[in-house]
């Protein structure tokens, strides 16, 4: 698994505490929470085409274009500022994923087999393109020859910027997601065993087997633990929409063409008529309750034919992580006055508190008062 081999490296590269490797003892984990999961993106999106050395800069590195989102408006670039570091950190991407789609095109033109999405993409495309030759010519072809969607060719740039929109796309939020997840079943140990049990139960015992997809449709607890998380503390709190004609959004007021909609997501997913006691973290709301008939207030992908496009990959990813996490660690959380407070760096995370801010995190992490302490031990 990616998030294996990256933690291994991390847990390398930070120095014990009391006899315990540095990524065991308590500290503010939402920074790490964020590399890793940065890490695991890149993994998923462009496989072994990208070193571990290059994974890992881009994991450290990212928290550079999350902050210039800040000054996103902002009608200059000034040098050292936070979008100047954010511009550069984001032309590094672009360039390693350009670099990227090139070793793919290669690879996947030499009959390799698919092994992230940027192999699917391209291979799609080298089918395409060679459906379409034949055609041109004249030529039969099988209809089983015929790709399932036919697309056009990109360039290495073009498809290094799409995957970069995945990945802005994707890191922010999972990152908040995890964050809660670990701090959220550290304070419910009751709740946590139970996904404990769930997953060993479903490997027969043996924490060893590995996920599958075919364990997902029996994790029953695991997956409603996922729902109520993303429900209780969306990661994304605002979703922005493009009104393309006159919309009524209430029956005394209607919206123009061309407005900008931006619906909030914290009170549809705390609404008390469709989640009841809405500040009550419970899972069982999704099992034996009616969470899953309330779609109008499920936002947390967005709605409509602009929803998230990753929403199931999202809910399987936290589901195999905490499952598997729960299996090989114990985890303990030392909770601060702020640690249910709220902080907004793109998506919402625990409260630092005081003056200190995520960026500051990175130059004097000691500093931090919160942003999710936990101490990790190894389960017997």
């Amino acid at each position: 698994m990616p998030c294996r081999t990256y933690s291994g490296s991390r847990k390398a590269t930070c120095p014990g505490a009391a006899g315990l490797p540095g990524c065991l003892r308590s500290k503010a984990w939402m920074p790490v929470f964020r590399e890793l999961m940065c890490a695991v993106s890149c993994r998923t999106f462009v496989g072994h085409y990208m070193s571990e050395k290059v994974v890992i800069k881009i994991a450290h590195d990212y928290y550079l274009i999350t902050a210039a989102l800040e000054l996103v408006n902002f009608p200059i670039i000034i040098p050292f500022t936070k979008t100047w570091y954010g511009k550069k950190a984001a032309d590094m991407v672009l360039d390693e994923f350009a670099k990227c789609a090139a070793k793919a095109k290669v690879r996947m033109a030499a009959g390799g087999n698919v092994t992230c999405i940027m192999d699917a993409w391209i291979k799609n495309m080298q089918d395409s393109a060679k459906y379409n030759e034949k055609v041109a010519k004249g030529i039969a072809v099988a209809e089983s020859e015929k790709p399932a969607v036919s697309v056009r060719q990109f360039s290495d740039f073009e498809i290094a910027q799409t995957v970069f929109t995945f990945l802005f796309a994707s890191q922010d939020a999972t990152s908040s997601a995890t964050t809660w997840l670990f701090q959220i079943m550290a304070d419910r140990p009751d709740l946590l065993d139970k996904v404990r049990a769930e997953n060993l139960r479903l490997r027969g015992g043996d924490r060893n087997v590995p996920f599958s997809m075919d364990l997902p449709e029996s994790m029953t607890y695991t997956r409603a633990v996922v729902k109520e998380t993303l429900r209780y503390r969306p990661p994304v709190i605002m979703v922005p929409y493009l009104a393309k004609k006159d919309f009524p959004v209430t029956e005394t007021y209607t919206v123009k063409k061309g407005s900008m909609i931006i619906p909030s997501v914290w009170p549809a997913t705390h609404d008390p008529e469709a989640y009841p006691n809405p500040d009550t973290f419970d899972p069982e709301r999704w099992i034996t309750g009616d969470a899953e008939m309330q779609v109008k207030n499920w936002l947390v992908f967005g709605t409509g034919p602009h929803y998230c496009l990753g929403q199931t990959y999202a809910q399987l990813h936290l589901m195999a992580m905490i499952g598997k996490a729960s299996m090989e660690l114990d985890w303990v959380h030392h909770p601060t006055p702020v640690s249910e407070d709220i902080e907004v760096f793109a998506t919402i995370f625990p409260q630092v508190g005081g003056i200190f801010t995520s960026i500051s995190l990175r130059v004097a992490p000691n500093l931090a008062q919160d942003h999710c302490k936990l101490a990790f031990t190894p389960r017997p």
